[in-house]
């Protein structure tokens, strides 16, 4: 786990994609958010010697109950990181999106601002009311192999019907991540705007 906490800065939560690790996206914060403390959690399952968050027996085939159980064990890291008084944010990449939406189903109050970059979740999540008003960021590729887009949008649909205000943002390319996506995650997270209206 890579962890720093700034006073007076936000707090920051990322997560990594499959194979990455909690360094992943270390640079990524300091250059968009340089006073804003970091944690970042590796995941703890190994898949083929690739840190993920959760089990699955296939691409997008996940193993259900691992998934819930890991879930609840990063609720509860996320509970022990958080500052009083400092406003937390969270963004994940692939598996990394994969949990952080996992958590924000069941418990959507931990964040002020999440961010799903090329999510998949192959289910439809049960109705979560805690999400109105709650600020989420949805990014992915029109082309992705991996997250059709269709998943995507069909997601983003579902954060508007618990009244999230839902913003999605779609390249050209895979699941690779572009500039475009991390200039809409500066923007999601800059607290001098409102957000996007769903």
């Amino acid at each position: 786990m890579h962890a720093l906490v700034t006073p007076g800065g936000p707090l920051i939560f990322a997560f990594h994609g499959t194979g990455g690790d909690e360094h992943q996206f270390a640079p990524l914060v300091r250059r968009l958010w340089p006073g804003a403390g970091l944690v970042a959690p590796r995941g703890a399952v190994s898949e083929h010697g690739m840190n993920r968050y959760f089990r699955r027996t296939g691409e997008g085939v996940y193993d259900m109950e691992d998934l819930a159980r890991r879930t609840e064990e990063m609720i509860a890291f996320i509970r022990g990181h958080l500052v009083a008084g400092t406003p937390a944010f969270a963004f994940g990449y692939s598996n990394g999106a994969n949990i952080l939406a996992a958590v924000s189903f069941a418990a959507p109050g931990l964040f002020e601002r999440i961010a799903l970059l090329h999510p998949l979740i192959p289910w439809t999540p049960a109705p979560q009311p805690g999400l109105a008003g709650r600020q989420v960021l949805l990014t992915g590729g029109r082309n992705d192999p991996i997250t059709p887009p269709g998943h995507t949008e069909a997601l983003a649909g579902w954060y508007r019907a618990q009244g999230a205000q839902a913003e999605l943002v779609l390249h050209e390319g895979g699941h690779e991540l572009r500039e475009g996506e991390i200039a809409a995650l500066a923007r999601h997270f800059d607290t001098t705007t409102q957000g996007a209206e769903p």
